[in-house]
């Protein structure tokens, strides 16, 4: 499922950030599901409408890079775009290798998301 159409899902521990990017990723139309952590993503109902995941990298309990590694190890092809406050070159190169869209650090600006969120809805599944 591809555009509009796609659920974007926000996993980030910070309730604030949840709620900032719910916000603009719904003023440009997307439907949008946010999680507290990893572990309540996980319990998600898999559906068919699901987009990409925008996935904040540390977070208590698994962290983002956790998570990309465990829907890989069980095939859950989902774009991710990696968002953090604290990231290094060496969490990047993980992320990438393992087929992240993008890597970006906080502050970034809205249209480089919504950028990144339109190329990882264009990947093929």
């Amino acid at each position: 499922m591809k555009g509009r159409d796609a659920t974007v899902c926000i996993v980030d521990d910070d309730d604030s950030v949840r709620r900032g990017l719910a916000r603009l990723l719904r003023s440009v139309g997307y439907r949008v599901e946010t999680f507290a952590s990893a572990r309540e993503f996980l319990q998600r109902e898999a559906s068919d409408g699901l987009g990409c995941l925008v996935l904040d990298v540390r977070m208590p309990g698994e962290s983002g890079l956790d998570l990309q590694q465990i829907l890989v190890a069980q095939g859950r092809n989902i774009p991710v775009i990696f968002i953090t406050g604290h990231g290094d070159i060496a969490m990047a190169v993980r992320a990438m290798k393992m087929g992240a869209v993008d890597f970006l650090t906080k502050p970034f600006d809205d249209q480089v998301l919504l950028d990144a969120i339109q190329q990882a809805l264009e990947r093929p599944q």
